[in-house]
């Protein structure tokens, strides 16, 4: 969890951009230019007809438009002097004249939802690779102001696919001298400001910006809107979980929306074994062992799909581990051949590449690790027996500390318990005790826990098994559901720890079995 102020991605638009949404029919026909789409509205067989019968009068009209725009965005040279002498910023006459040639034009649009809103169609990649158009590509959408382009990639997830020209019009435009590249952003603000106004975009968005054209399929897949996003505290948090071996789903929170990831590529070996899963930047890493091998499977939010991860330089399972960022601790666990481990790697999700920390003060596994104020705990776990202290990992000095007594030995550990269920909400740790189905929160003054409220009731667990307790943003997650033999449901409820006491909303719900295998927490 980063420090310092985070925000998160709402429906609804900036203030700044409300005064401009009566541009929103001409954004949504400058997409349409730019990205060679045209998707209708189903409509009976007379109007069918009529439309049919007025395609050359609607090229002409489209043409027309295109030209205003383009002049309305190209002032004259005495234009742009006199308006240097009033000091003034805008033209507003150009834009009373475009709204009112706009109102002639206006259509109705129609808004589709995607599951995968990463997945971008190749056809339409082909066609824009292949439309011979010069302008530069390193601008966004053209004839239209900071505040209209920031209107329009607003509006985005009212229609993930853009509409289509056909062919012929297509063709046409390229004979009458047209020179707009399909690969470009929004030209007359700077790629800088241009990728300011896709900073603000939802994430959800981002697939279909993608399909757009090369230009914005390269700034996202890249990962290059996700670093810049990382540093000015733009964040969103998605839940990732498995309630099936292979298969994993992934939740929007803000949009309340689901995406099923690909299955993953692993063998039945890997099926088996007991897993463990992080997420790190735009990255989720699932570890695991295949045979006699630990192995790491990595999917990337880039590109929608698995690979496999770079080796751990002391490869582990049941370890502790949490990230912050881009960077990731995990510390702890056991080896191939049953060894209690005490050392610890930081992995960076931008390099790719595991570092070897100094070991903790005891080795220890079936822990849990987070981030507080900073810094990375271990917490819990067992070695030859239970272990009640915590340690502490200073990223500065590079030293661990022990905090004697900081986690209650839980009734069992030892003989099939998990691992504590601990997460981190604005720099306080809280704790599931699903024992007593309990929320406990720590206080560091006095290192003791406090009971709080109670867990959603339909959230069972085996011993802590099957049961997820995540930090999301600014709330706490809780996944589970009731057991059920052959199936069930899986039901997401969160909380905010700065309303008051627990009182849980239920998220979401979906078929599936509802035993939780991992589950973790993408911020970016």
């Amino acid at each position: 969890m980063l420090e310092g102020q985070s925000y998160l991605i709402s429906r609804a638009l900036p203030s700044s951009c409300e005064q401009e949404s009566k541009w929103a029919y001409m954004t949504y026909h400058l997409i349409e230019v730019s990205n060679g789409k045209r998707h209708l509205e189903d409509e009976g067989e007379e109007a069918l007809g009529q439309r049919k019968s007025s395609k050359i009068s609607d090229a002409n009209q489209r043409e027309e438009m295109t030209r205003h725009l383009h002049n309305l965005s190209q002032p004259s040279e005495d234009q742009t002097h006199s308006k240097r002498h009033r000091g003034d910023q805008s033209d507003s006459n150009s834009l009373t004249q475009s709204n009112r040639f706009l109102n002639m034009h206006q259509r109705e649009v129609m808004s589709q939802n995607h599951d995968d809103v990463y997945q971008s169609t190749e056809d339409q990649s082909n066609s824009q690779h292949h439309g011979g158009d010069q302008s530069d590509s390193s601008s966004l959408i053209q004839p239209i102001g900071q505040e209209s382009s920031i209107n329009c990639l607003l509006h985005t997830h009212h229609r993930d696919e853009m509409t289509q020209i056909p062919e012929d019009q297509s063709h046409g435009r390229r004979h009458h001298g047209d020179q707009s590249d399909l690969n470009s952003l929004i030209q007359p603000i700077g790629r800088d400001t241009s990728i300011n106004c896709l900073l603000l975009c939802s994430r959800s968005d981002y697939g279909s910006l993608a399909s757009l054209n090369r230009s914005f399929r390269s700034l996202i897949r890249t990962g290059e809107l996700y670093r810049l996003r990382r540093m000015k505290c733009i964040i969103e948090h998605w839940v990732y979980f498995s309630c099936q071996l292979l298969e994993w789903e992934a939740f929007d929170p803000i949009r309340r929306r689901w995406m099923h990831l690909p299955r993953m590529p692993a063998n039945e070996c890997f099926m088996c074994a007991d897993k463990e899963s992080l997420a790190v930047g735009t990255e989720l890493l699932v570890f695991g062992k295949e045979v006699t091998s630990q192995v790491i499977y990595r999917y990337s939010i880039l590109t929608n799909s698995w690979s496999s991860g770079l080796k751990m330089n002391a490869p582990r399972c049941l370890f502790g581990s949490a990230s912050l960022g881009e960077i990731a601790i995990l510390a702890g666990g056991s080896d191939s051949q049953g060894n209690v481990l005490n050392s610890a790697e930081l992995y960076n999700s931008e390099t790719g590449t595991w570092e070897t920390l100094p070991s903790m003060k005891k080795p220890r596994k079936m822990c849990s690790g987070v981030f507080m104020d900073g810094k990375f705990y271990v917490i819990g776990g067992s070695n030859t027996e239970p272990l009640s202290c915590g340690e502490e990992y200073d990223l500065q000095t590079g030293i661990w500390r022990e905090i004697p007594g900081m986690f209650p030995i839980q009734s069992g550990a030892n003989g099939g318990t998990a691992p504590p269920l601990v997460a981190v909400v604005n720099n306080e740790l809280y704790a599931a005790d699903y024992a007593e189905n309990e929320v406990r929160k720590y206080v560091k003054d006095g290192n003791s826990w406090i009971t709080i409220g109670r867990l959603p009731e339909r959230a069972v667990s085996m011993n802590g098994w099957g049961l997820a307790f995540r930090a999301c943003g600014s709330q706490l997650i809780v996944i589970g559901g009731p057991r059920a033999l052959g199936g069930g449901i899986i039901e997401l409820n969160s909380w905010s720890p700065n309303e008051g006491p627990p009182q849980w909303d239920l998220l979401a719900s979906k078929h599936l079995a509802s035993f939780v295998y991992n589950c973790a927490v993408m911020g970016c």
